[in-house]
């Protein structure tokens, strides 16, 4: 098997304010759209995302009413600090301040308007102390 993308499906209730926020904040550009579905992409090695409404007719009958919950939409980069800035400078909510973990991860999270949560994590040598 050889995988060609990878792409998220998340299920939240107001697809527009999702997709605002992932194309305004996060880079994404739309690759296709309907009523109640938006496809996104990037032109790096992001992961591609699908938004779907809640409740929407195409997903299995025991899927329609879940909601994108405890799932962390995690990206890693380089220079995560100035991404930090940029976000706060930009409105964003930081909801998770940058933070550096001793075995070596720097990270800080925001969160979309359906509660999506968005994690940055920039990789570092480990505090040897």
């Amino acid at each position: 098997m050889q995988i060609t993308a990878s792409t998220v499906s998340l299920t939240v209730d107001d697809v527009a304010a999702s997709q605002q926020f992932f194309t305004t904040h996060l880079g994404y550009t739309e690759q296709a759209a309907a009523d109640g579905f938006a496809s996104l992409t990037r032109q790096d090695a992001a992961v591609d995302i699908v938004l779907l409404a809640r409740g929407n007719q195409v997903l299995p009958a025991g899927q329609r009413d879940q909601h994108a919950s405890g799932l962390i939409l995690a990206f890693t980069s380089a220079d995560i600090q100035d991404e930090e800035k940029r976000l706060r400078t930009e409105g964003v909510k930081i909801t998770m301040p940058l933070r550096e973990e001793p075995w070596g991860e720097r990270l800080f999270q925001i969160t979309d308007p359906n509660g999506v949560v968005v994690q940055f994590v920039e990789w570092t040598t480990p505090d040897a102390s």
